[in-house]
């Protein structure tokens, strides 16, 4: 369970964070459109897992493996953003959030499940 602290800093690096991506450094990326669907912080607000979700983009671990080499260049800006706010600016640590993929195939699963109709129910009467 998260401190009230830590999901109050989550919400703010995710918020500096998306407008890093869309506004200061889309130009590193090639203009790939790069979502932070989630921050998790943790207790100590040292480290960030940033959860990062691709639109347009072919092949989405080459573009993870890019932000991971340029996360030095990220987590500078973010510093410009938070220095007043926080003392230490936390590591980043980015990750694939692959849970609209993960919903679409659970989607497909379920779709594709044959459920015989039920037996119809003999009345308990006869008993």
């Amino acid at each position: 369970m998260e401190s009230k602290r830590q999901q109050k800093v989550a919400r703010q690096l995710q918020k500096d964070l998306s407008e890093i991506f869309q506004r200061e450094v889309p130009h590193l990326f090639n203009g790939a459109f790069i979502t932070v669907t989630s921050v998790r912080v943790s207790p100590d607000l040292s480290v960030a897992r940033v959860y990062l979700s691709f639109l347009a983009t072919k092949n989405k671990d080459i573009l993870l493996e890019s932000i991971q080499e340029k996360g030095k260049v990220i987590r500078q800006h973010l510093g410009d953003r938070v220095r007043h706010q926080l003392r230490i600016v936390p590591e980043l640590v980015f990750f694939l959030d692959d849970t609209a993929e993960y919903a679409d195939k659970m989607d497909k699963l379920f779709a594709g499940l044959e459920i015989p109709p039920a037996p119809a129910e003999d009345d308990e009467d006869d008993e």
